[in-house]
């Protein structure tokens, strides 16, 4: 009787396919599923009823309820779209910035390092609303002194020292923002900060070498060696940072579908979801496109 011995590489490949399919089974039945019931149900009138939901088809009708119909939807997607377009570059310039420093050897770089990325570890609940200053979502009644610590108007004062009384107001407007949202910058920035790093970390140490043998400052090495070495990165940070803003649960947008759903409307919120969608897709793809063009590439 002959034994059926499986190769080696075969038994690798069954080792992983078995591990795969646990996601497999896992991503149809708790995302393909639902993604696809939540898109049928876009177009239907979703009803609760004994035993399950009702449905009756209306085509249309819940897209142009969202788009037209409701007071709040149009002014929340703008409202997002607007915060994500200032933000987004401050995030990478910040974390391509803390990265590079980050790199350099210097004591207590891990203790540094560890602090950054902390944020991406408790990105949410009770802390970050603490560090904000909204006091009111944690539960907290009383003195707000604590949250006070980290929002002071800062710019204001420092205009003021300065004697400057008649700046522009879209100019204030524009850096008071970016003035009261500083943690929330600081707070999305964990991931791309660890993936810049990577990247820098892949420059071979004879670049450096060589520029100073060659009489570069450190400005010239920047953009000369460090930027085209981590420009492939800049894409995948930038599609990460924006998707990130986009999905945070806190903004307006997904505040208002999740509204939807616990008033019962499944059909309202279902095609405010995937118009949001289809927002998110044509912006991730705008970018790539743009940002695709200056990145460099190297070719073996």
């Amino acid at each position: 009787m002959k034994h059926f011995k499986l190769g080696f590489e075969k038994r690798r490949s069954l080792y992983g396919y078995g591990f795969i399919s646990v996601w497999f089974i896992g991503a149809v039945i708790f995302f393909i599923i639902p993604l696809v019931q939540s898109f049928i149900y876009s177009f239907y009138d979703i009803k609760p009823d004994v035993g399950g939901m009702t449905g009756e088809f209306v085509g249309l009708e819940k897209y142009n309820y969202a788009l037209n119909e409701d007071a709040n939807y149009r002014s929340y997607l703008f409202s997002v779209l607007k915060e994500t377009f200032w933000k987004t570059p401050l995030i990478m310039i910040f974390s391509l910035f803390i990265a590079v420093v980050l790199n350099q050897k210097f004591r207590g770089r891990t203790f540094a390092r560890a602090i950054f990325f902390l944020p991406a570890i408790i990105a949410t609940g009770p802390v970050y609303s603490i560090i904000s200053g909204n006091m009111a979502s944690t539960g907290s009644s009383g003195s707000d002194s604590f949250s006070t610590m980290f929002s002071s108007d800062l710019f204001g004062k420092l205009m003021y020292f300065l004697g400057i009384y008649d700046i522009s107001e879209t100019v204030t407007k524009a850096v008071e923002a970016v003035e009261n949202d500083v943690f929330g910058i600081v707070w999305n920035a964990g991931i791309q900060i660890l993936m810049f790093m990577a990247a820098l970390q892949n420059i071979p140490s004879s670049s450096r070498e060589a520029a100073i043998i060659e009489g570069a400052t450190e400005w010239e090495y920047f953009w000369k060696i460090t930027f085209p070495s981590v420009s492939p990165m800049i894409l995948a940070c930038f599609i990460f940072t924006v998707i990130d803003s986009f999905t945070d649960p806190k903004n307006a947008v997904m505040i208002r579908i999740g509204t939807m759903q616990i008033d019962w409307k499944y059909g309202e919120a279902s095609a405010m979801a995937w118009i949001y969608f289809a927002i998110v897709l044509a912006s991730v793809g705008v970018i790539s496109l743009i940002i695709n063009k200056f990145i460099y590439y190297e070719v073996e």
